[in-house]
């Protein structure tokens, strides 16, 4: 047993995780306003029940924590690195170097946050301090709570209450200088292994991990992006979205400081009010998704309305796959799930387009499209990701309907008119007119043969006929329909 008391010249160790940052970092702040040297660690724990990072997330999580250990190795510290069980690993460290405290900023996700639980609890009942901290969301789950007392299911509401309740923190730099610490030998990233090998499919990945590129991140897109954004963050062909969901999910920026520069450019007129309201908002939903998670922990495996859980899922392998590969005939389905394993990342509003085909058109269960997105995209965030997946599908909180179906070639059509985005992606139609780019089923002979486009052979038909994949889907909802009657009527 590990036992330790309270000493004044101990080290006290800053177990980062999801907060790969200096700036803004409270744990960090806090660790280093005790005046002890500070043991900076990251334990890679595989096996604690906490959703196993996906590929596209341990490619970024490589570069992140390289970026972390330059960073605290120009302030005179060392990133200590260390893979197994977290508590079997903490309690290593303290053994070796007689720290006495650990200061962290908390994950929220229920497993996370009741592994992070009993870890305290137990080293605690060992005379050693646990320190935990908000340093991920605007608003720390369960200081947000209706008039009930209970959470917020309604986005329009909880969005009113973050913002007339939270404050932002002030800004911090962290410390200039590290000092005093023991030296302790820690793992080799190298070991680890996080960046693909035999093949290497990152090869298109253009991101810049680390607390460095989600500053520069920033700047570009409140400088660049911002002044557009409302209404180009729809148009995926244009540069309006912030790209900084990675940042945000690994830590590496505060989201405060994404809200603070936004309202700051407001303040300033280079960008219009209602510009920067939106972005704010985004902001928020990122919240109101990891609260809704917090609260409910079954978000990312069960229909949130459960009568969801009764609709008539298929079976379908070909489509499935047709769907993962950028193959199924509708061009702005596959130009996303192209862009997607090509860079690790997808546009917002082509990310709901193919979540809409995947559930409604092929009638695919919403929780295989999610895990696909959770291995391949560099921002998959538990909450997020199954909150959005739920919000297609129409059985999240505050969801869109079910029968709200996107028809990939009006959505292709309206969003891309120029086809530009499609054209990117799927070269195969470089050369047809965009007036029959979305729906090239539809071009004349002549018109695909002087494109050099063979359907069924340099580009696929379509796999379903979206009107029939129409009725099929609300044919399903009525099943759903009736489960909600059913259980009315008990």
């Amino acid at each position: 047993m590990t036992t330790k008391a309270q000493d004044g010249s101990a080290p006290v160790i800053l177990w980062f995780r999801r907060d790969l940052r200096l700036a803004d970092n409270p744990a960090l702040n806090q660790a280093y306003a005790t005046g002890r040297p500070i043991l900076p660690v990251y334990t890679h724990d595989e096996g604690a029940g906490v959703r196993a990072a996906g590929a596209a997330s341990l490619w970024w999580l490589d570069k992140s924590l390289r970026a972390l250990a330059t960073s605290l190795a120009g302030r005179g510290a060392t990133l200590i690195l260390r893979r197994g069980d977290a508590e079997t690993q903490l309690r290593r460290l303290i053994d070796e170097t007689g720290a006495d405290a650990i200061f962290l900023n908390r994950l929220f996700e229920p497993a996370a946050w009741t592994r992070d639980a009993d870890i305290a609890h137990r080293l605690k009942a060992d005379g050693i301090e646990c320190r935990g901290f908000n340093g991920s969301l605007l608003a720390r789950p369960g200081s947000l709570l209706n008039g009930s007392g209970g959470p917020y299911k309604v986005f329009t509401p909880f969005m009113k209450a973050l913002r007339a309740r939270a404050e932002p923190p002030a800004h911090t730099n962290g410390p200039r200088a590290f000092g005093g610490a023991p030296h302790v030998a820690g793992d080799d990233l190298d070991d680890w292994g996080l960046h693909p090998t035999r093949p290497d499919w990152s090869g298109g990945f253009d991101w810049a991990p680390g607390e460095d590129g989600g500053i520069a991140a920033l700047h570009r897109f409140v400088t660049e992006g911002l002044k557009d954004y409302a209404d180009g963050r729809d148009r995926p062909a244009q540069a309006a979205t912030s790209r900084l969901s990675p940042h945000l999910h690994f830590g590496e920026i505060n989201p405060w400081r994404a809200w603070i520069a936004a309202r700051d450019a407001a303040d300033a007129g280079t960008v219009a009010p209602d510009q920067a309201d939106k972005f704010i908002a985004e902001l928020i939903w990122r919240d109101f998704s990891a609260h809704l998670l917090h609260h409910f922990p079954t978000l990312p495996d069960k229909a949130f309305r459960p009568e969801y859980d009764a609709m008539p899922w298929r079976e379908d392998e070909a489509g499935f796959t047709a769907w993962t590969r950028g193959l199924t005939g509708y061009p702005i389905v596959d130009a996303g799930m192209r862009e997607l394993w090509a860079t690790g990342m997808m546009h917002n509003r082509v990310r709901m387009i193919v979540a809409s085909f995947l559930i409604k058109d092929l009638l695919i269960d919403w929780r295989r499209g999610e895990a696909w997105f959770w291995d391949t995209l560099v921002d998959a965030d538990l909450a997020s990701n199954s909150q959005n997946w739920q919000w297609v599908a129409g059985s999240g909180a505050d969801a869109s309907p079910y029968f709200r179906i996107f028809n990939p070639v009006t959505q292709g059509q309206k969003f891309d008119a120029e086809a530009r985005y499609v054209k990117r992606w799927i070269p195969e139609l470089a050369r047809l007119p965009a007036r029959w780019a979305h729906a090239p089923w539809e071009a004349p002979p002549e018109v695909l043969r002087d494109s050099g486009v063979r359907l069924g052979a340099t580009y696929p038909r379509p796999i379903v006929d979206h009107a029939r994949a129409r009725d099929r889907a609300l044919a399903a909802l009525k099943t759903v329909t009736a489960e909600r009657q059913d259980a009315a009527a008990d």
